[in-house]
């Protein structure tokens, strides 16, 4: 009769562990869209994405952007407007235009394991009905992305 030794067990094999992917949301001065997108992936992707925004240059986060994410529950304020030449591309996994400059993205940004270029609109200088539809298009590719991702 087999010990119980000599029953077969997986305890010891290495199991996958679930690696949490790192994004990049890239925008021209960090200062909407990719703010947006940062605040929405740190909360909706907590636990499932990593997350960070920058500009191909940095510039401040507009306080209508900090406005409007705070009527729906998610706080910015402390976020900050971050240039792209700060961060490391190899760090990251996916990469995530938000305004049509993935053309003007480093190649090793673009050739990210997933690269996409969302070009949403600018809601600079525009009225606060069009910063809360660029918040509910960038929420939605957020969402979309978080599933693809996790």
């Amino acid at each position: 009769m087999p010990s119980k030794a000599d029953k077969s067990s997986t305890s010891h094999l290495p199991t996958k562990k679930n690696i949490m992917k790192k994004v990049m949301f890239v925008c021209k001065k960090n200062s909407r869209r990719s703010q947006m997108a940062e605040g929405f992936a740190r909360t909706l992707g907590e636990g499932k994405i990593g997350v960070s925004s920058s500009g191909l240059e940095a510039s401040h986060v507009d306080p209508k952007t900090i406005d409007i994410m705070s009527e729906i529950g998610i706080d910015i304020s402390n976020q900050t407007s971050k240039p792209l030449s700060d961060f490391q591309p190899e760090d990251y996994d996916a990469v995530i235009s938000l305004c049509g400059c993935g053309v003007n993205l480093p190649e090793a940004w673009v050739l990210r394991s997933v690269f996409e270029d969302w070009q949403l609109d600018d809601p600079e200088g525009q009225p606060i009905e069009t910063f809360r539809r660029v918040r509910g298009e960038v929420k939605e590719r957020v969402e979309k992305l978080i599933k693809a991702l996790s």
